[in-house]
């Protein structure tokens, strides 16, 4: 079928929706007041605007960006929370049959393990509309009411039926604890450094220790002379290493993941279980009927539309203007000639990398004797001229065993960049920092941020695409969403965009499309998902090709 009604909004959204290529604003430095970072935490430490080297009203926005109702007292008693259960989604104003382009609304009531009616807001619904057989679905924006009821605007783009699909992912009681310990000093995530150097007799010796972040002024992970700090001179971060006994600070050689701590006590576990968390709630599990539009009416008409939508397994999008070109091998590597791509980030772009490597025709990886899935990896093609990176950005980093100088900052990468029309920087940091403090991620895309704006001033043909998080990974035991919830996900996200808006970049919301995808979610998702995000990813470098 023919998606001439969807198309017609694509002209005018694209613009408006991503500002690409908007001339480019500036940042002044932040003022030398301070902005206080308070939470209820007796382990936290405060945070202040300069600490994160942004603005005062800058963290104005960002907190009102990041604002989540909540209880304000936490409970003591199970059967208080949110109950999946009992909480039920409703479609409003059900009819027989619907049209393309159309939209439904549909109300979900929160209620605790008692059948009460819950009075407050801060629950984390997902929601979404699909149809397993046309391998079909778009994602739903939740809209939070604060008094215990939610709403979703759902788009129909594709022609057939359409199921809804709700699932309570935490309960607003949940989200309190994953944010009191997101900005607590508790150490989720451990690291390991690795020492090595010349022992007697000319032998070598080693030693591993445990390394951590720190971050703000009683935010040291270790106190006291215990440790070797390593202070990065361009974006200000501190990594912190305990003493080893033998070897002195200067020997720090790899780096790697290390164990993760839960802080969660015995009825907060309760509250963490597998019955409560990622649970689909019951509703209207009815087929919706949609037929063909084709007098162009009935068109959307809430607030903002989704980034896109999945039919036969293919994302359509309602951001790009080359949404329903279809790149096969030949023209990928059309599209690559004469690039220079910089991937950096975590494993998810490296699933680009991988992608690329293996359907661009004759882009080969060069061996550059770094592990297989730590890199840094680099593939060339030479007919076409192409270059592909693929750069793991620096600590905190929860990867293999791997040489601590193959880790640099995002922000040192960009500067190391010439750019220009053939420069293509693909950037995302999102999975590895929802172990830390969101200040200190507000902290790192501040930095970014300064780079990107100086690259594109000295080379503003450069594209620049940011890539969001995905949903955080597959959950088989609920008790991990402590380590990596959606939500924290979400949130980062949310600063991501906020921090980016207005500047002449490209952020690719990969979060729906991993979002609303019939398949189990996974952070690293399968081949189809990934086949669709390179796509869109090419699409957008496609114009800048001419020329």
């Amino acid at each position: 079928m023919e998606f001439g009604v969807i198309d017609i909004l694509v002209l005018s959204q694209a613009l408006w929706r991503l500002n690409i290529w908007n001339q480019m604003s500036q940042f002044p430095p932040p003022r030398p007041k301070t902005a206080p970072h308070n939470n209820n935490t007796n382990n936290s430490y405060a945070i202040s605007a300069l600490d994160m080297e942004i603005s005062d009203e800058e963290w104005e926005r960002l907190q009102k960006a990041l604002d989540w109702p909540g209880p304000d007292d936490e409970i003591t008693q199970l059967s208080l929370s949110t109950s999946p259960v009992h909480s039920t989604f409703s479609i409003v104003g059900l009819k027989n049959s619907y049209k393309v382009g159309e939209d439904i609304s549909v109300i979900i009531t929160a209620r605790d393990h008692n059948k009460n009616l819950k009075r407050y807001g801060g629950d984390f619904f997902k929601a979404k509309l699909f149809n397993s057989k046309l391998k079909a679905s778009v994602y739903g924006e939740v809209v939070d009411h604060r008094n215990g009821t939610y709403s979703v605007a759902l788009v129909l783009p594709w022609e057939g039926q359409a199921q809804v699909f709700v699932r309570l992912e935490h309960s607003s009681e949940v989200v309190k604890i994953l944010k009191k310990y997101r900005e607590s000093s508790f150490p989720r995530s451990h690291y390991n450094g690795h020492f090595e150097g010349p022992g007697p007799n000319e032998t070598r010796i080693s030693e591993v220790v445990q390394c951590n972040l720190k971050w703000g002024g009683d935010g040291s992970w270790r106190k006291g002379n215990c440790c070797c700090e390593y202070k990065n001179l361009k974006t200000g971060t501190v990594w912190q290493c305990e003493r080893p006994k033998k070897l002195s600070c200067d020997k720090l050689v790899h780096h790697s993941r290390g164990g993760l701590e839960s802080p969660l006590k015995a009825f907060e576990n309760q509250l963490f279980t597998k019955k409560l968390t990622n649970v689909a709630i019951p509703g209207d599990k009815i087929n919706i009927n949609v037929l063909p539009n084709t007098a162009g009416n009935g068109m959307l008409t809430y607030g903002e539309f989704p980034a896109g939508f999945y039919l036969k397994d293919v994302w359509k999008s309602f951001v790009s203007t080359n949404h329903k070109k279809k790149f096969n091998s030949s023209q990928m590597g059309n599209c690559l000639k004469n690039k220079i791509v910089y991937l950096l980030g975590d494993s998810t772009t490296r699933q680009w990398f991988e992608y690329l490597e293996r359907n661009v025709p004759g882009l080969k990886r060069m061996d550059l004797h770094t592990p297989r899935t730590g890199g840094p990896l680099m593939a060339v093609e030479l007919k076409n001229n192409i270059i592909v990176h693929w750069k793991p950005h620096g600590v905190p980093l929860r990867f293999i065993k791997m040489l601590i100088t193959d880790l640099h900052y995002i922000a040192n990468e960009i500067d190391e960049i010439a750019g220009g029309p053939h420069a293509v920087v693909v950037f995302t940091i999102f999975a590895h920092l929802v172990f830390h403090p969101i200040t200190f991620y507000i902290h790192e895309v501040a930095k970014i941020r300064r780079s990107v704006v100086a690259l594109l001033s000295r080379a503003p043909q450069t594209a620049v695409i940011i890539k969001s998080g995905n949903t955080a990974g597959v959950k088989l035991d609920a008790n991990k969403n402590i380590f990596q919830s959606d939500w924290y996900v979400m949130q980062l996200n949310t600063v991501m965009q906020e921090m980016f808006r207005d500047i002449g970049v490209i952020y690719l919301d990969v979060w729906q499309m991993t979002s609303c995808h019939y398949l189990r979610e996974n952070i690293h998702p399968g081949p189809v998902i990934i086949a669709n995000e390179v796509k869109m990813f090419l699409s957008y470098i496609k114009p800048k090709t001419k020329g």
